[in-house]
């Protein structure tokens, strides 16, 4: 097909088709007037499911669980207005957490915008409301800018920082015809990693007396547990995770020591502390490292795509901008030439680990034989998708986690009532695997209409309800 050819669509069409051509085979929605003239495409591609959900806050959720599982674009649709700001919860949820989700948002009708006539869904300022929780937002006011702006969403979406992005369309630009370019998918190369930086910090990681390795989800983002294992296997360096990390590195292995107790578990006296602060380097990984709790003396390399995040929450930082996997494999190569590789210090690892959990006062019960039956009952491949409860903080430290991408948050933005629409979009992404949700009580209320959308659609999702 030529790039160049044109072809008369609708505007609701050409948006559909675009998403198609990007590989999208799932929308999550709430059909509203505003949305119609998108909606009734898909209709004319048989494999892309429209899953409609009971609130706008599961739209987002489900794309968002969706994205995180399969590391594809996870899509939802809404109504402008009070449906945009219903779903900005889930929005909330996957900027936190660094997720590939974008939002098709209606408007009102394109010659009153911004006029505050009182029109159905109408709200000034839409693009500012969404903005300090979208990495890039816009509006199209005609068909056939369409495909141009579907290009740049996706793109925003792909390089750098994943996270979500926001493109409004009034209802005109969706239901008027126009002659518009065949859509071509985008292709995206990874920026370079900078030789310099890399050489500098592996000298500095062929120095450490006993260095250890912070993996954040950056890692599991960029399908670097590979390279993370062979660099940590090198250099004898255990692997600690931050609770979006789990998975980068399986807990059977003696490299993996775990994930530090927070200030959330409600015991400060962690034995993997301790040993943290024994360790003179640390190499952080696709981390914000803000909850590190660092010493001073301390060296970290650190390891992100995002520049912003490089140093911001310690001083004595070097820094590898770039994709986690590309400079993993670089770091190990340039390594390789400086210093060999360590002997195994497995015994000694193990030996961490089993005073850690043998401790009295990690042994919490009941919520230490809680999260050890929930990871006995399921199966090695499954996913757990965690909600703001005491149990789910608690597995935060303590849940083993075997494959990457087999353990989810909120991340920061601690959204109560996320874990049950989230796994919904898990499953849809990983149909073959067992996809079990932990909520409180009060926190399963908050999208337990969603148990219809689960029954409409077939989405065997186990829902663990705790009453705390």
């Amino acid at each position: 097909m030529k790039k160049n050819l044109k072809t008369k669509m609708t505007g609701g069409k050409c948006l559909i088709d675009c998403l198609y051509k990007e590989g999208v085979r799932v929308i999550f929605g709430l059909p509203g007037v505003q949305m119609y003239h998108a909606i009734i495409p898909i209709l004319d591609y048989p494999d892309m499911k429209f899953i409609t959900t009971r609130h706008e806050q599961a739209t987002t959720y489900m794309a968002d669980g969706y994205a995180k599982a399969s590391g594809k674009v996870g899509v939802a649709m809404v109504v402008p207005g009070p449906g945009l700001q219903n779903a900005s919860a889930g929005i909330t949820n996957a900027y936190a957490s660094s997720s590939r989700v974008l939002i098709v948002s209606g408007q009102i009708d394109r010659d009153k915008i911004s006029k505050d006539v009182g029109i159905l869904h109408e709200i000034n300022d839409q693009l500012d409301i969404i903005k300090p929780i979208t990495k890039w937002q816009t509006r199209v006011l005609n068909a056939k800018k369409i495909p141009l702006v579907v290009k740049k969403a996706f793109k925003k979406i792909s390089t750098g920082r994943p996270r979500p992005v926001e493109i409004e369309i009034p209802p005109e630009a969706l239901s008027e015809f126009s002659h518009v370019k065949n859509y071509q998918k985008i292709k995206i190369q990874l920026a370079n990693i900078d030789k310099k930086s890399v050489d500098k910090a592996s000298k500095i990681l062929a120095k450490a007396k006993r260095p250890v390795i912070w993996a954040g989800g950056g890692v599991n983002i960029s399908g670097a547990s590979a390279e993370l294992l062979a660099l940590a296997e090198y250099l004898q360096a255990p692997v600690l995770t931050t609770p979006e990390g789990k998975g980068a590195i399986s807990d059977k292995h003696y490299l993996s020591i775990g994930t530090p107790q927070g200030r959330s578990t409600g015991n400060s006296k962690d034995p993997l502390r301790d040993f943290f602060y024994t360790c003179d380097v640390v190499l952080a990984v696709g981390t914000r490292f803000a909850n590190a709790e660092v010493k001073s003396s301390q060296q970290i390399v650190q390891i992100d795509v995002d520049l912003k995040e490089i140093g911001r929450n310690h001083k004595k930082t070097f820094g590898i901008l770039g994709d986690a996997r590309l400079a993993l494999t670089q770091l190990l190569k340039t390594i390789k030439n400086k210093t060999k590789s360590k002997k195994s210090q497995k015994n000694f690892f193990e030996e961490i680990k089993l005073n850690r959990y043998n401790n009295k006062e990690t042994r919490v019960e009941p919520l230490w034989s809680y999260v050890k039956a929930l990871r006995n009952a399921i199966p090695h491949d499954g996913i757990l998708v965690t909600d703001m409860t005491t149990i789910a903080y608690y597995s935060r430290v303590y849940y083993h986690t075997y494959i990457p991408r087999s353990y989810f948050t909120s991340s920061y933005s601690g959204n109560l009532g996320s874990a049950f629409p989230t796994s919904l979009g898990v499953k849809i992404a990983k149909p073959k695997q067992t996809v079990v949700s932990i909520s409180g009580d009060g926190g399963f209320l908050f999208n337990s209409q969603e148990l219809a959308t689960a029954a409409q659609f077939g989405i065997n999702v186990i829902a663990v309800v705790f009453n705390d």
